[in-house]
Order: C-alpha cells, then structure tokens, then sequence
C-alpha cells in the first residue's frame, strides 16, 4: 500500500508533455509546507500506507537542503515509513540549486532517509527526441549518471519509459538498451514502468506536435518485447492501472507484466494530462483482479523484498 504526494506542481521547466505544471502566480499553483506534508504522510501511515512517493515540480526556491529537511521531517514522525522519492531530474536540479556534487546530494539525502527513488525523467533517452518533448531536461547522459550514483550509493531506483509522443520504436528499443545495460552494470533498478503517453490535455499533442497516445495493441507489444528484453536481468515489470485502467491493465498481465503497483492515492500528474484512472484503490480490489486470472496475488514491500500471498 503507498500514497503519492506531489509538493507542488509550480515548475520552471517546459516539458511538453506535461499538463500539471503552472507557473508560480498562476491560478491552480500551490507548493505544500512540510509539515502540510508530514500530515499527508502521517494519515496515510494510519491508513495502512507503508510507503511514500513524493516527487514535485522544479520550484524556484528548492534545492536538496529542502529535500533533505522534508526526509528528515518524515523520518522523525514516521521511522518507519518507506520514502521513495525525487526523480533524477529532481535530484539533478536540487543539487545545482544548492551548489552540491550530484555525490554530496545524493549521500546526503540517503543519510536523511531516503529509501529508493522514481525513475521518471526518463521519457525517451535520446537526445533527439528529448529536443523536442523536453528541451531543457536532463540530457540522456545526466539521467544515466543521476541514476548510475544512486545505485552507487545504495539508493534502489526505478526505471520507466514513456512513449507514444514522437519516438520511433527504433528509440524505444534503444531505450530499453540503456535500461539493460545499466542494470548489467549496477543490478540497482527494482522494475520498470512503462508509462503510456497520456495525449488529451498535454502541450505536445494539443500544437498538433504528437501522435496520439498508443493502441492497445502497442502497449501489449511493449510488455511483451520488454519481458523478453529483460529476462531474469529486471524480473519486475509494473503495469499502470492508472493510466490504462484497470480492465486493460488485467490483459497486460498475461503479456509480460507481473505487478500491478500500488494502491497509490492522490495520483496527480497522469490525471492532470487526461487521465480517468489514479484514485485510491483498496487492496481488495488488486487481489480480485489478480484472482480473476488464476494468478496467486501477494502484496510485496517496495524493494520487492518481502511478500505476503493471498
């Protein structure tokens, strides 16, 4: 069980893709206290959360002694809460923000509770392609070495890929690549996630810049070819109820997929851009989907260390 909180969605990046962002007088534009988040956490905890995932815009007056008080906060009143947290791009802003090494930053976030992080930013990682979704984002080779030192630094992370925007599958194949190769070298990544691009209200799509969106078809492709990619490598592949729904996130588990993610309330980003999926869903109601299959679910931990079978 896991509980999304997005501090705030005032951002000074352009990515296209994105229809959560606002600049910082806009209407709609908000940035959470910490203690507002402490209390976010802290009923989520009571709840049966056993994990956060926090992650936010690029605000102008953030950096990574911001992120480290938040952990610190977090920790404080909640030892034992799972912190999984700051996409590579986060961590890469907050440390030039606050005129650390992406080593210093990352040692010392760890030190202040930092279990995992997302490995979102990722988008497609060729240069090209990130050109025009994402000008002004980490370039693919800075997203490699944000993720490279986590795992260096005992911080498990995620990885993801976002497609249907503008790459070819050449790119998406060639995505995949890197992802593997990382793994070969640091076996640090703990699933990935492949994230349908969600079309309806992002910048992109709405120039007439994108196509839009994926086919079903597409997507069962993209687990298949990304099971046989990975093997044994990265056994963990998560698909996205909220971006797909539940129904087809079901068919994606005979494809390739073994995880179905979390119950993952107040999930911002992927609604904003037109999603219809992403409130609170009880675990109930993941372990009937899963049943419905013939499969045995079990809820696992966020570093796939520990399961319980239902």
């Amino acid at each position: 069980q896991n509980w999304n909180i997005n501090f705030t969605n005032i951002c000074t990046g352009t990515c296209g893709f994105c229809a959560f962002r606002k600049n910082q007088e806009e209407e709609g534009a908000y940035f959470l206290a910490i203690e507002d988040i402490v209390h976010r956490a802290r009923k989520a905890w009571e709840d049966g959360a056993v994990e956060v995932c926090i992650q936010g815009g690029l605000h102008p007056t953030v950096d990574a002694y911001f992120y480290e008080d938040l952990l610190r906060a977090l920790k404080n009143e909640i030892p034992e809460l799972h912190i999984h947290a700051f996409s590579p791009m986060e961590i890469y802003y907050g440390a030039r923000q606050a005129e650390l090494s992406l080593d210093e930053t990352l040692k010392m976030l760890k030190k202040a509770g930092l279990g995992s992080m997302p490995g979102t930013a990722a988008e497609i990682l060729n240069d090209q392609v990130r050109k025009i979704i994402c000008p002004g984002k980490l370039s693919t080779s800075e997203w490699v070495e944000v993720i490279e030192k986590a795992h260096h630094h005992d911080i498990p992370t995620t990885c993801t890929m976002m497609y249907g925007h503008v790459e070819s599958v050449k790119q998406r194949v060639e995505h995949l690549e890197i992802l593997r190769q990382i793994q070969e070298r640091t076996g640090g990544f703990t699933e990935f996630v492949p994230l349908t691009f969600m079309h309806q209200f992002a910048p992109i799509y709405q120039a007439g810049l994108s196509n839009p969106g994926t086919t079903g078809t597409e997507d069962l492709k993209i687990y298949a070819v990304s099971r046989l990619m990975f093997g044994d490598l990265l056994p963990n592949i998560q698909v996205s109820w909220v971006k797909l729904g539940f129904k087809f996130a079901q068919v994606c588990l005979t494809a390739g997929a073994n995880d179905l993610g979390g119950t993952l309330g107040e999930e911002n980003i992927s609604r904003s851009a037109g999603a219809q999926h992403g409130v609170y869903t009880p675990p109930s109601e993941l372990r009937r989907i899963v049943k419905d299959l013939g499969r045995i679910p079990a809820e696992r931990d966020t570093l796939y260390k520990e399961f319980q079978e239902f």
